[in-house]
């Protein structure tokens, strides 16, 4: 339900715009133009099945913004790890988190050839901060590492950010060693901000089945209980683990359960 995750290692696959890519797809459900037809039919096919998937994908954006502003702000983190970052669009991390604070240093991660083309063209920085983008499949947390310590302290506090990216790696104990793995090398005072779908609304299960059929990346919705297990060990921010609407909202949410199947949360590392 976001961004694309190739397989492990290797050159980055050639782009084929004949088989739906996950991170098009959802730079169209949120109003962007960097998609093409197949891209579009799944799309919309996933609409016909599931209507609220824009309030969902809007809900998502919203709750990554307002964690970034909650790391830049009250926790004063300047450094952050975006880890599947897919195409770029509207409120960006570095874009949020400079709005904050201009000298946040930001490092994206993706493996896919698309996205690295926009994000070289695309993000750009403060002249206080920095923006980077690691070519790297976030399966080798240590290549992720390695890679963002050229831009990162990492004996500093970092924001660890997973938007809507663990979906595509469908073991969950794989996923779950992915996030323990970055987590342990980051410092005391670093934060996590995941947001992921969840498998609570049956018209978005229905929808991310057919799409699964179509070719494309799958995605896999989870239970609550294994999203949350993304956060054992931290301190989870208040409200803790909710629908993205009803973390820390500006207004109030709408009630839709369609915006409701991702859940997020923000933890801190003791």
């Amino acid at each position: 339900m976001a961004e694309d995750v190739p397989a492990a290692g290797g050159t980055p696959p050639r782009t084929d715009t004949s088989v739906p890519h996950s991170a098009r797809v959802w730079n169209y459900w949120l109003g962007g133009k960097d998609y093409y037809p197949a891209d579009k039919r799944a799309g919309d096919a996933y609409r016909e099945v599931f209507p609220g998937i824009e309030l969902l994908a809007r809900a998502s954006r919203g709750f990554l913004v307002r964690s970034i502003r909650h790391m830049a702000g009250e926790a004063g983190l300047r450094q952050f790890l975006d880890v599947g970052t897919g195409l770029p669009t509207a409120d960006n991390t570095h874009q949020v988190a400079q709005r904050v604070a201009p000298e946040s240093r930001v490092v994206y991660v993706d493996h896919d050839p698309l996205v690295l083309a926009h994000a070289r063209a695309l993000l750009t920085s403060t002249p206080q901060g920095a923006t980077a983008y690691v070519d790297a499949d976030l399966r080798h947390p240590d290549t992720v590492l390695a890679e963002a310590a050229r831009t990162l302290d990492l004996e500093q506090p970092v924001g660890l950010i997973f938007s809507g990216t663990l979906g595509h790696i469908p073991d969950y104990d794989e996923a779950r060693s992915i996030v323990r793995r970055l987590l342990a090398a980051l410092p005391s005072g670093s934060f996590l901000s995941l947001n992921e779908g969840a498998d609570t609304y049956e018209a978005a299960n229905r929808a991310q089945e057919a799409y699964n059929s179509s070719g494309a990346i799958p995605y896999v919705l989870r239970p609550v209980e294994q999203i949350a297990g993304f956060f054992d060990g931290l301190e989870l921010v208040e409200p803790g683990l909710v629908p993205c609407p009803y973390w820390r909202p500006d207004r109030e949410p709408a009630g839709d359960p369609a915006e409701e199947v991702n859940h997020g949360a923000v933890g801190r590392k003791p």
